[in-house]
């Protein structure tokens, strides 16, 4: 197994990600994962290669999520040195996390989870042995949280229900404002601005070519 060598600059792409719903626009942005995480590469001496950023809930099985999947082939393609991402929430909540950990330990491909201060590997390429320990205890405890946001949405919707609101969306509710599109599309909006083409700012970015697309004309940049 190939291990992450020390060098003065290391490759690293940035993973970012929100839910894919929530009531406050500014919780849907990765803007703010992506800036910190390019301010750590930079103080650490990290050349990020490229960022990919994902709105889809954190419980969401690894199968269905093509992006993080994305995410991993091309650190692996690309022989990249480390993964940054804000902490260890945002690759997932579930048991798909040990997982992934360990697929990219099996790689020698780091991760370094920013909030937690951990690595998969230490300074001398060797695996930290307190990952697992760490990875199992936060997962069962984020797992705990997330059943009873969950039990609490379930409450509150029981009394909505007994109160007489009538199930379904609100007409319309599928459409995305535009200052909804400006905060959650940051990064796409700023590449199209830069001159970068559609396909290219897909790639980049880690968004559809369709959903690009829209925000180009949405903005008619």
């Amino acid at each position: 197994m190939n291990t992450p060598a020390t060098t003065s600059i290391k490759t690293a792409i940035i993973w970012a990600r929100t839910s894919s719903s929530g009531a406050l626009e500014t919780r849907q942005s990765t803007t703010r994962q992506v800036e910190d995480l390019q301010d750590f590469a930079t103080r650490n001496h990290y050349q990020v290669e490229k960022v990919f950023e994902e709105h889809i809930s954190g419980k969401t099985k690894f199968e269905h999520r093509a992006i993080l999947s994305s995410a991993i082939s091309y650190a692996k393609e690309n022989h990249i040195h480390t993964i940054l991402t804000t902490e260890l929430s945002r690759i997932g909540r579930s048991d798909d996390v040990l997982f992934i950990v360990r697929e990219c330990k099996e790689a020698g491909i780091n991760i370094y989870f920013q909030k937690e201060n951990l690595n998969i590997f230490m300074e001398d390429g060797k695996p930290n042995p307190f990952l697992n320990i760490f990875i199992s205890c936060l997962s069962f405890a984020a797992s705990a949280e997330l059943e009873a946001i969950q039990s609490r949405l379930r409450s509150g919707r029981d009394k909505w229900l007994r109160d007489g609101g009538r199930p379904g969306k609100p007409k319309g509710s599928g459409v995305k404002t535009k200052d909804r599109l400006e905060i959650e599309y940051k990064a796409v909006i700023r590449n199209l601005k830069l001159g970068q083409s559609v396909r290219n700012t897909a790639k980049i970015t880690g968004v559809s070519q369709s959903t690009v697309q829209r925000v180009k004309k949405a903005f008619a940049l």
